[in-house]
């Protein structure tokens, strides 16, 4: 008995610990092909922006920045922690207007801009 409730345990524990990163169905998204795709990339910035429609991968995104953004993308395995820093990088180098509007929206009070500014 008490071994049935260690193990019960444990597979709950590890179950809670899976429950708190975000879902990797994204995560094979050919990122570099939509960042070198004007149209595409300006689809999904107007998706974030609540300007246009979305793909399922932008309303997904949509849904998960700002809490990404509140916990330091904690919830973030490896590969999305990379894409982010990516698009990141991507926009503010060659599309800063529209990383302007982003933070503005995203991070209207600038709690979490010290973060990008340090990538």
């Amino acid at each position: 008995m008490k071994k049935f409730l260690l193990i019960s345990l444990t597979s709950l524990i590890a179950l809670s610990i899976a429950a708190e990163k975000y879902p990797e169905k994204y995560d094979n998204v050919d990122v570099d092909r939509i960042l070198q795709n004007n149209r595409v990339l300006t689809n999904y910035i107007r998706c974030l922006m609540d300007e246009g429609p979305c793909t399922a991968e932008g309303r997904e995104l949509r849904k998960t920045l700002p809490d990404a953004l509140s916990n330091g993308c904690s919830k973030c395995n490896d590969k999305q922690k990379a894409t982010a820093e990516k698009v990141i990088n991507h926009l503010k180098m060659k599309r800063s207007r529209d990383w302007d509007r982003l933070i503005s929206k995203y991070d209207p009070n600038g709690e979490y801009r010290k973060r990008f500014e340090q990538s």
